[in-house]
């Protein structure tokens, strides 16, 4: 099946790096113009860069702080007034900061997850999705066309040890999710997320060998996830493929059921 992209607009947050590069990477190459907002602006304008330049492809770069509404409104203004349209947002920007809720050692509180690592991650995976999508809809609803597609997580669905922040946001992002479909479908908008299991980024390059090792035993099909699993199932989900599909959570995490 062959996707092509080639009238559309697609917005992609975290696109500087890892899931989203590979994101930008697979959206241009499917012929769309693709803008990459991330606070990473080096890699951000080098990604834009190379897109226009060794892949023949759109693309350009804006420093965007999503959990910030100015930022994100400033942003969603300058592609409008550059396009004339978005048609396609992927939510795919997020941070981590884990800690276990309360840590106890011999009895003794040892340590708690501050209420800035809570605050940090809340602002930007949710807040963060909650603020694009509410700047980018109004233009969809302008051209009765529009696909939101969010990045939740594995442990979204099933928690995950020392991650309660990170949790929260993932399992909120379905639930944004799925009130989207149900209030944007009338406009010509669906809203999906995409359930990343393990995945081999930059982010877990500072994850001990033995806890890998665990990670990739955990994942029936024997291996972590890459990148373009993920840009392809954002790619399906922003296709006239998936033109009847609206409210899901696609799991891509290679049969992965966490705390087996």
């Amino acid at each position: 099946m062959k996707i092509d992209l080639s009238s559309r607009v697609a917005v992609i947050t975290g696109g500087a790096q890892g899931i989203g590069a590979a994101t930008a990477r697979a959206f241009a190459a499917a012929g769309a113009t693709v803008e990459i907002w991330d606070m990473n602006e080096e890699a951000g304008v080098a990604l834009a860069d190379h897109i226009i330049g060794e892949e023949d492809g759109e693309a350009g770069f804006t420093r965007v702080d999503v959990g910030d509404r100015a930022s994100v409104d400033a942003a969603a203004r300058s592609v409008l007034e550059r396009h004339g349209q978005i048609d396609i947002l992927i939510n795919n920007a997020g941070i981590v900061r884990d800690a276990q809720l309360v840590k106890f050692k011999r009895g003794e509180l040892v340590s708690t997850m501050s209420e800035a690592a809570f605050d940090a991650v809340i602002k930007v995976n949710l807040k963060g999705v909650f603020n694009c999508t509410q700047a980018v809809v109004p233009a969809m609803i302008e051209r009765s066309y529009g696909r939101i597609v969010s990045a939740s997580s594995v442990v979204g669905l099933y928690g995950n040890f020392g991650q309660t922040n990170y949790v929260a946001t993932k399992a909120g992002v379905i639930g944004m999710t799925r009130t989207w479909a149900r209030e944007l479908g009338r406009y010509g908008i669906t809203a999906n997320a995409v359930a990343p299991g393990f995945i081999a980024t930059e982010m877990v390059k500072s994850i001990p060998e033995k806890v890998l090792e665990r990670m990739v035993k955990a994942t029936p099909v024997g291996r972590m996830g890459r990148p373009e699993d993920i840009a392809n199932a954002y790619l399906f989900l922003s296709s006239e493929a998936a033109s009847f599909i609206s409210g899901a959570v696609l799991s891509v995490d290679g049969g992965t059921v966490l705390g087996t």
